[in-house]
């Protein structure tokens, strides 16, 4: 019988897994979609791939892959959706976890059991485990606005947008200026009469390039060479920016009224070369919706014939009730960002959102999740966790911007930092010796 339930065979739960086997401990891997990628595999039958059909991801290669499975030299700097599935595929039949998932199979719910959880899949099998890892994702359930009136045209969130081709020859309104946001802008614009992008508080755009080299390994050097703390480096790199690739109010979006250290700089080679041409319109917040046309806060009003909604997502988790965890509540409050304060053997995967790349940091997680699981790291007492998770969220509040999309956020640096101390304090001390919680 399997110690442990993953849930999810993307590129978190299959990194887990693969700590999970070098360490000797026994788990069921389940996965709803039938073959790994998570988000990753476009159109997945999972029904949760957030994947649109020109996605390029914006960490560069030399900063994406695992850690002990780098990314293939001879990729280009950023790569596709498709090329990145076919890497943690690699990865995957490399440490030969592929065998061990089971496919097409739903986890219904998750139930503390004494000593443990009962983990219910969808058919009406039961199976008792003494943890679960959860590692199927955050970005597929999508967050929407509430603006006033209606709207009678199409409207799409951005976890449904595949293609521009639906567009041609439409004017399109999209909401939002994250990352997929600019993305989708740019895409539509290709193939739209007219493209609008409305956003409530505008963006920092840094560029994807910087001096001929991808922005995220310019930081990394600048980081290397100077030995500063993150907020310092990116200050240094706002800086760059606005030296060498211009401002951006010259092309109309405004300056954000916060400093580019304290959010997610948006990337985009595209958008203002874009909105210079004419082929997207800047426009503030949404005022009210009216039928065929959309009234802005600035007093404006456009027709537009569909809207689509890059407005971000809310954390859903399915199978757990909100009795044994509330996303809203604990999802920014998990120790080590990881384990449940109320259920040490509830443990997340990949719930974060870095400065820095993702998935090298969920790698590192699963590596420490495998030691706690294999007994060599013991949770410290239920006060100490608590004023963990507290030191991480005033860190959070005086660093980035008071929004729901950073309570996930970590520093990288710091993070990885933090678990390397207690996986080498396992080592050097083992578990049995130190604390008392284990799963």
């Amino acid at each position: 019988m399997a110690e442990v339930c993953i849930i999810g065979a993307g590129s978190s739960g299959v990194t887990v897994a693969k700590s999970l086997k070098a360490a000797g401990v026994s788990f069921d891997i389940f996965e709803k979609g039938s073959d790994i990628g998570g988000m990753w595999r476009y159109e997945n039958d999972n029904g949760q791939s957030s994947c649109y059909a020109s996605l390029h991801i914006d960490t560069s290669r030399p900063n994406l892959g695992y850690p002990d499975f780098p990314i293939d030299p001879t990729l280009p700097d950023f790569l596709s959706h498709a090329q990145f599935l076919g890497h943690l595929e690699r990865y995957a039949d490399h440490f030969g976890i592929r065998p061990l998932v089971t496919f097409n199979t739903e986890v219904e719910s998750v139930l503390p059991d004494g000593d443990g959880f009962l983990v219910t899949l969808k058919g009406g099998e039961t199976r008792h485990y003494r943890a679960v890892v959860v590692a199927n994702g955050h970005l597929s359930a999508p967050r929407l606005p509430a603006f006033d009136g209606q709207f009678d045209g199409d409207t799409i969130h951005s976890h449904h947008y595949r293609t521009a081709a639906p567009y041609e020859g439409k004017r399109v309104m999209v909401v939002g200026i994250g990352n997929s946001a600019v993305d989708i802008v740019v895409d539509i614009a290709r193939r739209a009469e007219q493209v609008i992008l409305s956003t409530r508080r505008s963006a920092w755009v840094m560029p994807k390039y910087l001096f001929g080299i991808p922005v995220d390994q310019v930081s990394s050097r600048i980081a290397r060479l100077t030995r500063l703390p993150t907020p310092q480096v990116r200050r240094i790199m706002a800086r760059l920016v606005r030296t060498f690739a211009g401002r951006q109010e010259r092309f109309g979006l405004r300056r954000p009224e916060h400093p580019m250290w304290r959010e997610h700089a948006t990337l985009s080679n595209d958008l203002l070369p874009y909105v210079g041409h004419g082929y997207i319109a800047l426009k503030p917040n949404v005022e009210r919706l009216n039928g065929d046309t959309v009234l802005f806060e600035d007093g404006s009003e456009e027709k537009v014939d569909a809207i689509v909604y890059a407005t971000g997502y809310r954390l859903d988790f399915p199978f757990l009730s909100e009795a044994v965890f509330d996303p809203e509540m604990e999802a920014g409050r998990l120790y080590r960002r990881m384990v449940s304060l109320h259920h040490p053997g509830l443990i997340f995967a990949g719930l974060l959102q870095p400065v820095g790349p993702t998935i090298p940091l969920v790698e590192i997680q699963g590596r420490w999740i495998a030691a706690y699981l294999a007994g060599r790291i013991a949770l410290p007492d239920r006060a100490d966790q608590t004023a963990e998770v507290e030191a991480h969220r005033d860190y959070q509040r005086r660093t980035y911007l008071d929004a729901a999309r950073y309570v996930l956020e970590v520093d990288f640096k710091t993070y990885a930092r933090q678990m390397a101390k207690d996986m080498a304090a396992a080592s050097a001390t083992p578990a049995a010796q130190g604390g008392d919680h284990h799963p």
